[in-house]
Formats: structure tokens, C-alpha cells, sequence
């Protein structure tokens, strides 16, 4: 008596499942290698990436050749004067201070080109030039390209000589705070400014409420005592040489060659031609504090790149907490 066969059919739905399941797990394999490829990728790519970062970081901001041979040290101010600039106080200072105890830099100069800025910036700078000027018998020396206003002309006021050219723009000795007042606008609008402060003068600051007064008055002594002492600086800086009037201190701009007739400057010369002929060392080395890459891309991305860096290799589970 023969056996029952299972049907053909049935063996035919069997292998085929047998086969859907082979493709189907043979496919998760793949799928579960690429994955972990790109996770090894995106991981060493992250590695390279911070590696390269601490690199840079830790380069020297502004490397130089070590240059033995006499020379003129320059320092240049360009754009804005602000703590977050790199025409800052502290990468001025640290230049200036390099430039005076190098033996080899004969002489010094500061070449600008600066609308101005922070007056507490520039105030720092200032103290700083008189103060090595004290220490050191070696001549620094500011020369202007296109513009050096308000907090710029500030620094060089502190150096022996300012140099122009007939159409730099020089001075704005003033001082100024701006904003804006939106009390006719709110109350066409029909809205009501509720704000709660602690000290009747905490607000007075406050572009949706009315300064009475006393505020304008206190905000314009507070100008005028900054006002007088970018005058006095200047004073101590020029000397004799400067021909004073209700103008000068007014914050207008002169052109250089009207800068040179007033005693805001003393004559026109450009970088070269101050190293070579009043420092006597032409050979010109630049110790301007710059930003180095790592730097640059810290402020333009912040800390949220390295969060994220950070975030990713722990979860990729390289052990980072």
C-alpha cells in the first residue's frame, strides 16, 4: 500500500515561502550592514572633523616668521572697535605688546581704517599705547586710509604722529546714544504700554515709554562726561599742535588734509613711506592679531556645531557623555 504523497502544489508554496524568507532576511543583513557602514562613516567623519577643529584652534592666531633683521612692526584697525571684532582691545593689545618688546621692530605703526566704536574698547587701547610709550623708546606712529572717526581717531590721538591722506576722513570727537520711541504710534494704535520695575529710573531706557526730564538730563551728562573724556585724550595726545575751536570738538569729519591743517593730524604719508622714512626700517612685519579658521567658524556657528557633534557620537555610542 503506497503512502499519501502531499500534493505538488503544496511543496510549491512551501519552497516559496522558504524563498520570500531567505530574500526578506538576506535583505534586512544588507540593509543592517549599509546602516552600520554609514554609521562608521558618519562617525569617523565627525572624529576627522573635531580633530581638525582642536588643530586649528591651537595653531598660533597669527603666525610669523621670527624675523631678526630691523623692521617696522604693523598693526592694523579695520571695521568696527567692539569686544566681538577683531579690531578688539584685547587683539590690539596683545599686538601692541608684542611690536614694543620685539627688538627687531625699530618703530610701530597703526594702520586705520575704522568708523570707530566702543569708546571702553578704545579707551583700553589708548591707556595701553601711553603706557608702553612709558616703557619702551620706540616711536608709534598712526596712518590713515580711509577713514579714522569717533573711537578710531580716539587710538590714534595716543600714537606720536598721525598720518592722512588728502582724502581720508578724520575726527567726529562726539559721542553719541541712539534708539527709537514708539509712544505716539502706541497710543494712535490705541495700546498700553503695563511695565513693572523696581527704581523709578529702571526703565528710562525703554523705547514704549516717555523719558521725563530728569532722565534726558541724566543721559546727557552721562554723554558729555564720555564726550570730555575723548577731549581730554585727545588734548594729552596732540598737544600744542592742536588748533582748538568749538568745532573740532563738535564731532565733525575733516578731510585729511584739512585734519592736518587743524593739528588733528600732522602730514601726509602713506604706510611705506612712514616706514621708510620716519621709522628708517622699511622692511614692514605684520603683527596684527587675526582670527585664526577655527575661530572664525566658532563665531559664525556658535556652540551649537559642537553640541551637536557631541550628541551624535554619543548616540552613535562612542562612549561620550
Amino acid at each position: 500500500m503506497q503512502e499519501d504523497q502531499p500534493p505538488a502544489d503544496g511543496k510549491k508554496a512551501a519552497g516559496w515561502e522558504k524563498d520570500v524568507l531567505e530574500k526578506l532576511v538576506l535583505a534586512t543583513v544588507r540593509e543592517q550592514r549599509a546602516a552600520r557602514r554609514w554609521r562608521i562613516f558618519f562617525r569617523l567623519l565627525w572624529v576627522s572633523l573635531i580633530a581638525v577643529l582642536i588643530w586649528l584652534f591651537y595653531q598660533d592666531v597669527t603666525p610669523r616668521t621670527v624675523v631678526v633683521q630691523p623692521h617696522t612692526a604693523l598693526i592694523e584697525i579695520k571695521g568696527p572697535i567692539a569686544a566681538d571684532t577683531e579690531s578688539s582691545a584685547h587683539a590690539i593689545v596683545l599686538a601692541l605688546r608684542a611690536a614694543f618688546e620685539d627688538p627687531a621692530a625699530k618703530g610701530i605703526v597703526l594702520l586705520i581704517n575704522s568708523p570707530g566704536g566702543s569708546p571702553v574698547q578704545a579707551g583700553i587701547v589708548a591707556d595701553e599705547i601711553h603706557r608702553l610709550r612709558a616703557l619702551h623708546d620706540k616711536p608709534i606712529h598712526a596712518v590713515v586710509e580711509e577713514v579714522a572717526a569717533s573711537a578710531a581717531y580716539y587710538i590714534a590721538s595716543a600714537t606720536q604722529n598721525i598720518y592722512v591722506d588728502r582724502a581720508s576722513i578724520v575726527g567726529s570727537i562726539g559721542v553719541l546714544m541712539d534708539g527709537f520711541g514708539f509712544t505716539e504710534l502706541m497710543h494712535k494704535l490705541g495700546i498700553e504700554r503695563r511695565l513693572m520695575m523696581a527704581g523709578e529710573n529702571k526703565g528710562f531706557m525703554d523705547p514704549f515709554s516717555p523719558p521725563s526730564e530728569a532722565q534726558q538730563r541724566h543721559t546727557q551728562m552721562l554723554l558729555d562726561d564720555i564726550h570730555q573724556q575723548f577731549i581730554d585724550v585727545v588734548r594729552k595726545g596732540r598737544g600744542d599742535r592742536l588748533q582748538e575751536s568749538p568745532e573740532v570738538f563738535s564731532g565733525l569729519i575733516w578731510s585729511g588734509q584739512r585734519a592736518v591743517d587743524l593739528g588733528l593730524a600732522d602730514d601726509l604719508a602713506s604706510l611705506d613711506r612712514v616706514a621708510r622714512e620716519v621709522i628708517q626700517a622699511e622692511t614692514i612685519i605684520d603683527y596684527t592679531q587675526r582670527e585664526n579658521v577655527a575661530m572664525r567658524l566658532a563665531r559664525r556657528f556658535g556652540a551649537g556645531v559642537g553640541e551637536s557633534a557631541l550628541l551624535t557620537l554619543r548616540d552613535s555610542g562612542w562612549g561620550l557623555r
